[in-house]
């Protein structure tokens, strides 16, 4: 019985020579990461898709179970709207390939104007996608979340695909005013929707942001914990995606939330011990 956590990334400078060894070659960094998460979300591949060879080095420095959330690029989901994009799905899947069963979904998230106008357009786009992938989908127009016949009919394009849709939950985070520039900036930039617990298939994907504060942000996942577990029992393969607004210490808050999942469900295989941010000392 085996649950996925990780963070939004595996490089960020408050983590270097603090949780992870400093200084570190670009090619080691995910090594050092992936000893204290087993999955991550490729959101570097919304921006620009890397060479297969930068995939490649990604498969060397992880284990065969590590999981890579990969993200469409932006031409394919924002720019073009998921439609006109075979030249850049060719190159991306391509790109992909070394990753194998690393890539355990493609994630489309889609803007916050894709609505249910749209869903004919992304029933389309998803019989279209080759099915050796699972796909993840993420939308943010509200109508999704608060309207139950536009959530049935995202859900009955989704099932139609064996898609799942990711949620991601930031209502602890605008439970209150932000109270640094990290929490002000994300309150800029973050969806504001309800939260969403329902999985489609045996492999749930969920996003949870908390604040800077630990203590809230362990408050607010204590829901997502008691579900995970429940999808667990179901026989379910959950995976836990831990964001703060400065994701200064969300390594050891993956790994929170990971332990207090272990704590009511003892079948839960451990993760290994992480690497030493330098090397051991006598004393």
């Amino acid at each position: 019985m085996r649950l996925h956590v990780g963070c939004a990334m595996w490089a960020h400078p408050p983590w270097q020579g603090r949780f992870l060894p400093h200084p570190l070659a670009p090619g080691e960094r995910l090594r050092a990461y992936a000893s204290w998460c087993n999955a991550v979300e490729g959101n570097t591949t919304f921006y620009a898709t890397p060479s297969r060879g930068t995939v490649q080095s990604w498969a060397e420095q992880t284990a065969p179970d590590f999981r890579f959330v990969v993200k469409l690029p932006k031409s394919i989901t924002h720019e073009r709207r998921l439609v006109g994009f075979d030249d850049e799905l060719r190159t991306f899947l391509s790109a992909m390939e070394p990753l194998g069963s690393r890539a355990h979904a493609l994630w489309v998230q889609l803007p916050g104007s894709f609505g249910p106008a749209d869903l004919g357009t992304l029933a389309g786009f998803l019989r279209r996608l080759p099915t050796m992938h699972r796909y993840a989908v993420e939308v943010r127009h509200r109508a999704f979340f608060e309207d139950a016949g536009c959530a049935q009919s995202l859900e009955r394009v989704l099932d139609a695909a064996k898609a799942e849709w990711v949620p991601f939950d930031t209502t602890m985070f605008f439970q209150k005013r932000p109270g640094s520039d990290a929490e002000r900036d994300a309150w800029t930039k973050k969806p504001r929707v309800p939260r969403r617990s329902e999985a489609l298939t045996d492999r749930p994907i969920v996003r949870y942001l908390g604040r800077d504060d630990t203590t809230e942000t362990v408050e607010g996942w204590q829901f997502w914990v008691e579900r995970v577990t429940d999808w667990l029992r179901e026989g379910r393969s959950p995976t836990v995606f831990i964001h703060t607004p400065d994701n200064a210490d969300a390594l050891t808050l993956a790994r929170r939330f990971h332990e207090e999942a272990r704590t009511r469900l003892p079948e839960i295989a451990p993760l290994p011990p992480p690497e030493p941010t330098g090397p051991p000392t006598l004393f």
